[in-house]
């Protein structure tokens, strides 16, 4: 039996999230990361904001000048990731083989549902349906034989489109495309390509895999069978997450040791509330600094055993910011947590240490946030100093 595979992609992701909980941004180019004063770098952008040429990855200040009209929003990642998990949950109710690439795409192998759920243009459409009626949001899906063509399908007809590549017109579609649509293909590839004239992927697809080997070495075979539209690539359920992280970009230069680790204070609830959710712990701490000169310095510790508490992560990161100079300001700060591994059984406990009252209390305060928000219950160093008494969240 051929393979039918999904490739599924949230569309405009971060800043469709925003426009649906924000209704008067809808319509209006909105940029998720980086900030109006042009430090950071765009996470996502709106479809509104794209046509004036923003897209992710690009410099803050580049998009500013490209849409100065454009809303800029702050990232709300713990928000961002309970949308992921109810999308996730719909992913599986089709196919136990779902492999997330992030938050808000993944390859779905539905070769075994199709008795009980339809052929994958139906499960498809179903998926599309089920998504946009649980979270107001739209997905683009791509149908195909295998992984390449799925996420190259995805990609044809955004917003909200689902594309089919079947096996006897792989060659036809393929064609016209241009090279730089096959995934991963890097920018020194795409260069030596233009450089010799190959434009598009049927140009790439007529030249000898001998020819390719000789310019790319072991990745020319891999290149000539991918310009082919070949991939033999199973759906991976068991890709596991690598890591996490959250960053700022600082409006200016900031000097403020109290302020710095308020900020660390913050990520560190927001991570370990993440890891919380998605029942995983952490080993290693890393903290993240950028000075003016965009020069970035990142210290790491492993831990003695794996996490999920925010004091020790806040702890950690805290040391490792002591043993920094911030003399001359910091434009970014972030923690990463990494070495990911499942919470099954929890954490190990030291036998002169009883951590049980802690946890209960923590699992009540992620029962309030996930209810009503990350905002509802703070530390008490969180709450903003000014806020009116009546404006003010709950404090731990």
């Amino acid at each position: 039996m051929e393979r039918a595979i999904l490739h599924a992609d949230m569309d405009a992701f971060y800043a469709a999230i925003e426009q649906r909980d924000r209704p008067e941004l809808r319509g209006r180019p909105v940029i998720v990361g980086g900030t109006p004063e042009g430090r950071g770098v765009v996470s996502t952008a709106s479809y509104e904001a794209r046509r004036f040429g923003v897209h992710s990855a690009m410099p803050a200040v580049t998009a500013v000048r490209l849409c100065p009209d454009g809303v800029f929003l702050p990232p709300d990642m713990r928000r961002y990731r309970a949308v992921s998990q109810q999308i996730f949950e719909i992913f599986r109710s089709y196919t136990p083989l779902v492999e997330g690439l992030s938050s808000d795409e993944a390859f779905l192998d539905v070769t075994g549902s199709q008795r009980l759920f339809g052929d994958a243009v139906t499960i498809a459409g179903r998926i599309r349906v089920e998504v946009r009626e649980k979270t107001q949001l739209t997905v683009s899906i791509g149908v195909a034989p295998n992984k390449l063509l799925a996420k190259i399908g995805s990609d044809l007809d955004k917003p909200d489109g689902l594309t089919v590549i079947p096996t006897e017109r792989v060659a036809a579609i393929l064609r016209d495309l241009p090279a730089s649509r096959i995934p991963g293909l890097g920018r020194r590839v795409q260069e030596r390509l233009g450089s010799a004239g190959i434009r598009t992927i049927g140009q790439l697809a007529a030249l000898p895999c001998r020819t390719l080997e000789e310019w790319f070495g072991d990745f020319g075979s891999t290149l000539y069978r991918l310009s082919r539209g070949q991939d033999e690539r199973p759906v991976d359920p068991g890709r596991e997450r690598k890591s996490i992280s959250a960053e700022t970009t600082f409006a200016r230069d900031e000097r403020d040791l109290d302020e710095l680790e308020r900020r660390l204070l913050s990520f560190s609830h927001e991570l370990t509330f993440s890891l919380r959710s998605e029942k995983l712990l952490a080993k290693t701490v890393t903290l993240k600094l950028r000075d003016p000169q965009f020069r970035t310095r990142t210290r790491s510790h492993t831990l003695d055993q794996a996490t999920d508490g925010a004091r020790e992560v806040f702890e950690t990161a805290q040391r490792l910011l002591s043993g920094l100079a911030i003399r001359g300001g910091v434009r970014l700060i972030g923690i990463g947590l990494s070495q990911l591994r499942p919470a099954e059984g929890g954490r190990q406990l030291s036998l002169l240490e009883d951590r049980t009252k802690d946890r209960d209390a923590t699992a009540a305060l992620d029962g309030i946030r996930a209810r009503f928000g990350k905002g509802a219950i703070l530390p008490a160093r969180l709450v903003e100093p000014g806020a009116a008494e009546s404006e003010r969240p709950a404090t731990e």
